[in-house]
């Protein structure tokens, strides 16, 4: 008997280990934020690095480990259409705050 099973369409149900492994990299993952933070040990630039990377990598946890994303399953549209996803999110957010900024500074009087 395995412990990883397989989908029809090819993709891997996971195993213990890997939502173990999963489970404690996010905590990790969430206490090394929380502790920059609470202790004040970090300037506040270094303090905004830290829990920016540590959320971009948390959300990469949560992909492989429990969503089980990856470039093989379903030929790869699964991922294709991740990317995709993160492009136009990418694009519509920094579009966005691009237009806010120079509609701030051309709005301003004096």
């Amino acid at each position: 008997m395995s412990d990883s099973h397989t989908a029809t369409g090819g993709a891997s149900h996971g195993s213990v280990r890997s939502y173990v492994i999963g489970l404690i990299l996010s905590i990790v993952l969430t206490v090394i934020p929380f502790a920059a933070v609470m202790t004040g040990a970090l300037s506040t630039a270094a303090t905004v690095l830290t829990i920016v990377g540590m959320a971009v990598l948390q959300v990469l946890v949560q992909l492989i480990m429990f969503m089980h994303m990856n470039t093989k399953s379903d030929e790869g549209w699964n991922f294709m259409s991740f990317v995709f996803t993160i492009s136009i999110l990418v694009l519509v957010v920094g579009g966005s705050l691009w237009i806010m900024h120079h509609l701030h500074l051309n709005m301003m009087l004096g």
